[in-house]
């Protein structure tokens, strides 16, 4: 997640999605998380866990995999659970803040869908 939608400006200086792409991947991730998330939480400050319908498993993996190639300091991994699809998402200390605002997009979305 590269920037807000309103464009607040957390984008840090390690993202490398050239501004003008970046409301598109936002608004591809509020599209997944709208669709798909079925919940979230926050196991550790550095750590989000999303837990989506197993049906979106290959969107968001090539999403994922997209945001952390020109967001390095993004880790992306799934797991299957009984739940569901969890998509693991960690960050370095030094990016909880960014983070903070990706699970915040999830949560509205989350919220608004349910």
């Amino acid at each position: 997640m590269t920037t807000s939608a309103d464009g607040a400006g957390w984008v840090p200086d390690a993202c490398t999605l050239p501004t003008v792409e970046q409301p598109i991947r936002v608004a591809e991730f509020d599209r997944l998380f709208a669709d798909s998330a079925r919940s979230a939480r926050r196991p550790f400050p550095a750590r989000l866990e999303i837990v989506l319908d197993p049906a979106a498993g290959p969107g968001a993996r090539e999403l994922a995999a997209r945001e952390s190639s020109c967001c390095a300091f993004f880790t992306f991994d799934f797991a299957t659970t009984s739940e569901g699809l969890v998509m693991g998402v960690a960050v370095p200390g030094a990016y909880v803040d960014v983070l903070d605002a990706f699970a915040a997009r999830a949560g509205t979305a989350i919220g608004g869908a349910r």
